[in-house]
């Protein structure tokens, strides 16, 4: 079995400079992301979001990017999980990317705030039927006895719902995190990685500085 030590591998597929990187990280970020999107990156929305628990001890779990919209980076989920309870507790969260096809890491940072239920209903109404089905169904982050009762749940709900739209359950919808730390991390050789941090400063304007490795 090969070590876990031994595994390395060296990036050396892109740069970047700080002076090449655009003047505002959410321009930067869309066209990261776009340039991941020629790549045909997988899971290219995917990201790590991390809050932080009751006891102040971090923890954290994939989720997945569904909009950047004025500014703000979007995802959806229910406001009864363990995330959502964190969230209501302490509003803040980071975010991270890897594409690794491109050899690029995105870290936000930021303050989350709900979404308006009209935007909710809005994302809700554009799911497949059976997401739909599986959010009113599951107690997210609840202890349950056995996956029966998930499927007896469902499986009652899409009989509610056998001849209408599925309604959006109250306890599920969207967060908007906005940013006020963004680092774009390209992979380098020799570990001599690209570092460029963006801090949004008191007069709502975008430092832009270098990172050493």
């Amino acid at each position: 079995m090969t070590k876990i030590a031994d595994i390395r591998t060296d990036y050396i597929r892109h740069k970047l400079s700080k002076e090449e990187a655009l003047d505002n990280p959410v321009e930067q970020f869309t066209t990261w992301f776009k340039e991941a999107l020629s790549a045909e990156v997988s899971e290219i929305n995917a990201m790590n979001l991390a809050t932080v628990k009751a006891d102040n001890r971090p923890t954290s779990r994939i989720v997945l990017l569904k909009g950047v919209e004025n500014g703000q980076f979007l995802f959806y989920s229910n406001y009864l999980s363990n995330k959502g309870k964190e969230l209501a507790d302490n509003p803040y969260a980071a975010l991270t990317f890897f594409w690794w096809e491109l050899e690029r890491q995105v870290r936000i940072e930021g303050k989350i705030t709900l979404v308006s239920p009209e935007q909710s209903d809005q994302y809700f109404n554009s799911r497949p039927r059976g997401s739909q089905i599986s959010a009113a169904t599951s107690p997210q982050s609840a202890v349950i006895d056995n996956r029966e009762i998930l499927e007896e749940r469902s499986a009652n709900i899409e009989k509610k719902y056998a001849d209408k739209e599925v309604v959006r359950p109250s306890q599920w919808g969207g967060y908007a995190l906005l940013p006020d730390y963004i680092e774009f991390w390209q992979g380098r050789a020799n570990r001599l990685h690209d570092r460029i941090a963006y801090k949004l400063e008191e007069d709502q304007t975008w430092s832009k500085n270098r990172l050493a490795p």
